[in-house]
C-alpha cells in the first residue's frame, strides 16, 4: 500500500492506494488553516492500524506552512516505518484531477497576488512547460490552454478573456496518475518563489 499526502493548499488531502493505482480510501478536507492539527488524525483514521509500504508527499509549490507540515509528517512516518519516501509535484497532482483529455494548465494562487502555473499535456500527463510564478496578466500571456484548473484558474482566465476555469484542489487520490518523473522528486519543499522573510543584514 502507498500513503499519499498533499498539504500544499487549503485542502488537506490523504489517500491510501494499491500498487496498481486502485484507490483504497481517501480523505479531503478544505481547512484553510489547521493542517498541523488535522493531518495526523486524518492519516490515523485512514490507515486504521495498517502500515504503508511507501509514502508520497506533495512538495509544492503552494503554502509555505502547509508544505512544511506535510513534509515533516511524511519524513517522520518514513523513518518510523522504515519505508521509502518520495516527493510529488502538487501542480501535476492538480492537473491529474482535471476532467477530460487534452491540454490543461494548473494554476494556484500564490503570494503578492501572483499565480503558480504550469501547463500539461494529456494523455499521458506530461509537463508542456516550466513551473512559472507570474502575475495573472503575465500568466494569461504565457498560458494558452483552453482549460485551467485550480484556485488561480478564474484569475488567469479572466485576465486572458477566454477559456474555462475550474476551481479545484490537488487531491492525493490522484498521486499514481502522475508520470514517474513527477512522483519521484526529492521530498523537500518546492516553494516556486523566494520566501518573503529576509535575513537581517549585519550592521
Amino acid at each position: 500500500m502507498i500513503l499519499a499526502i498533499d498539504t500544499s493548499t487549503a485542502n488537506c488531502s490523504v489517500a491510501l492506494l494499491a500498487d496498481d493505482g486502485a484507490l483504497i480510501d481517501a480523505r479531503d478536507e478544505v481547512l484553510g488553516r489547521g493542517h498541523a492539527e488535522q493531518l495526523m488524525p486524518m492519516i490515523e483514521q485512514l490507515l486504521a492500524g495498517r502500515a504503508p509500504a511507501r509514502i508520497l508527499v506533495g512538495c509544492g509549490p503552494g503554502s509555505f506552512t502547509g508544505l512544511r507540515v506535510g513534509l515533516a509528517a511524511a519524513h517522520g512516518m518514513a523513518i518510523g516505518w522504515d519505508v521509502p519516501l518520495a516527493g510529488i509535484s502538487s501542480l501535476a497532482l492538480l492537473a491529474a484531477g482535471a476532467p477530460g483529455d487534452g491540454p490543461v494548465a494548473a494554476a494556484m494562487t500564490g503570494g503578492h497576488g501572483e499565480l503558480f502555473v504550469q501547463a500539461f499535456d494529456r494523455p499521458p500527463l506530461a509537463p508542456a512547460g516550466d513551473l512559472l510564478n507570474l502575475s495573472p496578466a503575465s500568466a494569461a500571456r504565457s498560458v494558452d490552454t483552453p482549460l485551467v484548473v485550480g484556485t488561480g484558474a478564474a484569475l488567469l482566465v479572466a485576465a486572458r478573456g477566454n477559456g474555462e476555469a475550474l476551481d479545484l484542489y490537488p487531491s492525493a487520490r490522484n498521486a499514481l496518475r502522475l508520470p514517474q518523473s513527477l512522483r519521484t522528486l526529492e521530498p523537500r519543499p518546492l516553494y516556486g518563489r523566494a520566501p518573503d522573510a529576509r535575513p537581517r543584514q549585519a550592521a
